[in-house]
């Protein structure tokens, strides 16, 4: 099976982002009010060949944690689609 393949990672709660602290500091200046809780994070999109789901999401979560993302900082959110043959 073919799956098109979202990884969202994010900062998890309780680790400071600099980044995010930033865009928020800098949005009233620029007409934007009422922003707040500002977070950066990173989206990695792709195409997965596997046997089944079952089998793409435990590739897909050893990925993750292995490359995609650092698990002591980071949490990974795993979106699967399958391809239309």
């Amino acid at each position: 099976m073919t799956f098109d393949v979202v990884v969202e990672v994010r900062l998890r709660p309780g680790i400071a982002d600099p980044q995010g602290a930033t865009i928020e500091r800098a949005l009233p200046a620029l007409g934007f009010d009422g922003v707040s809780s500002v977070g950066v994070g990173k989206s990695i999109r792709f195409t997965l060949e596997s046997a089944d789901e079952e089998s793409a999401r435990a590739e897909l979560a050893d990925l993750c944690e292995r490359f995609l993302s650092n698990p002591v900082i980071e949490d990974s959110e795993i979106t699967l689609t399958p391809v239309a043959s």
